[in-house]
């Protein structure tokens, strides 16, 4: 079976060169006419971990610019295009849509896979414009920027809808014999309906936003009451039980990033087009934004010298250049707005990003440094 990707980004590029490695022939399309030819000659830059690797190894691997070759040319098809948010916390399934018109005029059986975060029902409006010969499923991946081959290889469950009336045994074992080859660990497919698999993407994000939050809000009850040295020893007690568990259990800034602050606030706006007006994702949102005010309140208490402040990092998470809804950037903006001087240790990644902004706003008092070994005043690390 040859497989065929749309949309060949940070995601869909690390899926490709799995699937490849597992024995698969692979095309992919982008639109990036340079990223396609580099693919091509396997280059590629990146900060992803073993990517580089996989493509230099890669012998069944073809990059196009053209979505209609990967669909005559592949059965199995994957889309990993952007789906950005709405103001509304809804998304932009616009790109997706695009892709579905790709399909127009095919006659051949074709498996239509939507591998990005949709809105729960997308996939069934998806169906509903193409003929019964493709058939669309939903199978969206559980990863984090920086960790994204291993979060693949090593993924907790594989998440499949499939519309019951287009049920079809023999290409569900395929996807199922796809993750298992691609897979280190025992493979976990859970198939249900298209919808709820699209309630379950977003459901398991926010709820892992509530506990980030259940656990700062506790950390900020703990400080006001005068038990900040004891806030880690009572969130590991909490965490010990069983049902409870200690990962997401930790005190510190709040939930960011380019998934769990968008897929939180996607839930709630799908609860609302539901009928239910009181739904935790708003709730969680809110506290989210302002727990960000009590790290600023704490850091600055904790700074009793009223030292410069010193940041090893500024991206949402340490290792990554992204710095899209960063509550450590936040951070930063929000002591140097307060009057202080910051340094952040200089990560090109992320310095191209914000430097220009950076320095036009806050002149001299923001500064990027190789290491905390090259500032020659006393400094007050900011240990997140």
């Amino acid at each position: 079976m040859k497989i065929g990707i749309i949309g060949a980004g940070r995601l869909g590029i690390c899926f490709a060169l799995l699937c490849e490695q597992a024995g698969y022939e692979i095309l992919v399309s982008d639109i990036r006419e340079d990223y396609v030819s580099d693919l091509n000659d396997k280059k590629i830059f990146t900060h992803e971990p073993e990517v580089q690797e996989l493509l230099a190894a890669s012998n069944n691997f073809k990059a196009t610019t053209n979505n209609k070759q990967v669909i005559d040319e592949c059965d199995l098809i994957y889309t990993l295009v952007a789906t950005p948010s709405l103001d509304d916390g809804s998304y932009d399934v616009s790109s997706v849509w695009n892709v579905v018109d790709n399909f127009k005029n095919i006659t051949e059986e074709k498996y239509f896979v939507i591998g990005c975060t949709t809105n729960p029902g997308d996939c069934e409006k998806f169906q509903e414009k193409l003929p019964d010969n493709v058939k669309v499923f939903y199978n969206p991946e559980f990863i984090a920027q920086g960790s994204i081959v291993k979060d693949l290889r090593e993924a907790d469950m594989v998440l499949l809808g499939v519309n019951q009336n287009l049920y079809n045994d023999t290409i569900v074992d395929e996807i199922k014999n796809l993750y298992q080859k691609i897979q280190t660990t025992q493979c976990s497919v859970h198939t249900m309906s298209t919808k709820s698999a699209e309630v379950v993407k977003i459901a398991i994000n926010c709820f892992l936003t509530t506990k980030i939050s259940f656990a700062n809000m506790l950390g900020d009850v703990l400080n006001a009451a005068g038990c900040e040295d004891e806030v880690q020893s009572v969130l590991s007690a909490i965490g010990t039980d069983k049902r409870i568990g200690h990962k997401y259990l930790n005190w510190g800034v709040g939930y960011g990033g380019p998934c769990l602050p968008r897929d939180n606030r996607a839930f709630a706006s799908f609860c609302e087009s539901v009928g239910v007006k009181y739904n935790l994702g708003k709730v969680i949102d809110g506290f989210n934004k302002e727990h960000s005010k009590n790290i600023v309140d704490y850091w600055q208490n904790k700074n009793t010298e009223n030292l410069p402040f010193f940041f090893e990092y500024i991206a949402y998470k340490k290792g990554t250049d992204i710095v899209v809804e960063s509550q450590q950037y936040q951070l930063c903006i929000d002591l140097l707005d307060n009057g202080h001087k910051v340094y952040v240790q200089d990560d090109e990644r992320v310095t191209v990003q914000v430097i220009d902004s950076l320095n036009n706003k806050y002149g001299d008092r923001v500064k990027f440094v190789k290491s905390k070994d090259d500032i020659s005043e006393n400094v007050f690390v900011v240990d997140i």
